[in-house]
């Protein structure tokens, strides 16, 4: 079991409405050097079907539609990417981006980020978050279809005064 240090800072600014909150960088995400990278998580092409948007740009993307996203884990000990064998964590300060956003509603990534959120953030954010599936591979029962009709929830909370 190693310990992991997060490596990439929040994306958000002002403007941004939502928030996606994952539980930590996988082993290609760190890799490759930025979140949901492994060529098997589905996140972002959820997000490209749901906006019709082919991402170029990961921040410009995700600012352009006003959505921020951080890891709740700052750091842990884990095995390989595997969120069931998580431990010993130490979380984000998620609400320092909450304080300086529009940000209205959290949707986390699968259940281990809901469960961190809920017991380590939520008190301090005072924001409700929506679990939605994860969009691991690890989560290879749930069609990319499916993904996409869950994560269409997050319209209802952008591009709103």
């Amino acid at each position: 079991m190693n310990r992991v240090i997060h490596p990439f800072g929040p994306i958000y600014d002002e403007n941004s409405q939502i928030l996606f909150v994952g539980s930590i960088a996988s082993i290609k995400s760190r890799e490759y050097g930025y979140p949901y990278a492994s060529p098997h998580n589905r996140f972002w092409k959820v997000l490209e079907i749901i906006f019709n948007e082919r991402m170029m740009d990961y921040k410009k993307f995700l600012l352009k539609h006003n959505i921020a996203l951080w890891d709740a884990i700052k750091s842990c000990e884990i095995v390989g990417s595997s969120d069931a064998s998580i431990k010993n964590i130490e979380v984000n300060e998620i609400w320092e981006i909450t304080k300086n956003s529009k940000i209205k509603k959290v949707f986390t990534n699968g259940k281990t980020a809901f469960k961190i959120y809920q017991k380590y953030i939520y008190p301090k954010t005072l924001i409700p978050a929506i679990c939605l599936p994860s969009t691991s591979p690890a989560n290879a029962g749930k069609k990319l279809e499916e993904l996409v009709e869950d994560y269409r929830i997050i319209l209802k909370y952008l591009y709103v005064k």
